[in-house]
């Protein structure tokens, strides 16, 4: 029987007096599956991945990580047995690492943090996970403005797996990187899975990118679920308008943005 790692049920969370941001929502992630949560900006997907990770306390519903249920705040302790079961990477990796700590350092902060290594061993392993994402030791002497950003977020990744959690959060992870870039981190993602058995909560608004991660997705609109399935299904055969919505937007090959049409005055429109 396949063992559930996340679970979670009838997820609410209003913020203020009626702000309603996620409504209802409930999901399963396996070990080892990749489940996409797909929607536009303020469709609800964010706040679902930071009540995953205890950022935002649900208003309603459970969230159940690694058969444990999550409730109230947490301890020290705690926090650290949490961040074995479930990690984070941000849309802005930059905004995540501090701009004076060397790269090497970053990792290695993690790991003296939950394993009882030697200095000489964590600067090893360090090396070992920085290598993974596809870095070397010469990044790890480096600052992060020192780093493009496509490297940025493969430091990101090699800190998350550094603490060797069983769910790993995406939270728009490649969505600022050009598409060449965005290609190489999926395949590294992809690497990482088959490599670990980790269990990815891959959200993002583009669904070309969500078909490359996921084996399932749940599609998000006004913070409620329209629609789920295998990816491969729903990307082939969506039911809902606001999916064909999605996928229409996706840009095929040979695509070209359109230019406005210029205003008689020969500015283009809405131009003053």
């Amino acid at each position: 029987m396949t063992e559930i790692l996340v679970r979670a049920e009838g997820l609410q969370k209003v913020f203020g007096k009626d702000m309603v941001a996620v409504d209802d929502v409930s999901f399963t992630v396996a070990r080892g599956q990749s489940l996409a949560v797909v929607g536009e900006s303020g469709s609800g997907k964010t706040t679902v991945a930071r009540m995953l990770l205890g950022l935002e306390t649900p208003t309603g519903g459970t969230i159940s990580v690694c058969g444990r249920v999550r409730q109230g705040r947490a301890g020290s302790a705690e926090r650290r047995r949490r961040a074995r079961e479930i990690q984070i990477v941000f849309q802005d990796p930059y905004s995540s690492l501090d701009p004076l700590q060397r790269i090497g350092d970053v990792i290695e902060t993690g790991l003296a943090l939950h394993f009882p290594l030697t200095a000489t061993e964590r600067r090893t392993r360090a090396l070992e996970l920085l290598e993974a994402v596809g870095l070397t030791e010469r990044h790890a002497v480096m600052l992060p403005r020192q780093l493009s950003g496509g490297q940025r977020q493969r430091v990101a990744i090699a800190r998350a797996v550094a603490v060797e959690p069983k769910v790993l959060v995406l939270d728009e992870a490649v969505a600022a990187l050009d598409v060449s870039i965005q290609a190489q981190i999926l395949n590294l993602l992809a690497d990482i899975r088959e490599r670990t058995g980790i269990s990815y909560v891959f959200i993002s608004h583009d669904l070309a990118v969500v078909n490359q991660i996921s084996d399932t997705a749940i599609v998000m609109a006004a913070g409620r679920v329209v629609e789920r399935g295998p990816t491969a299904e729903l990307l082939r055969a969506p039911q809902e308008d606001y999916t064909r919505a999605l996928l229409a937007a996706v840009p095929r090959p040979g695509w070209k943005p359109r230019r406005r049409s210029p205003s008689p005055s020969g500015s283009p429109a809405g131009t003053p």
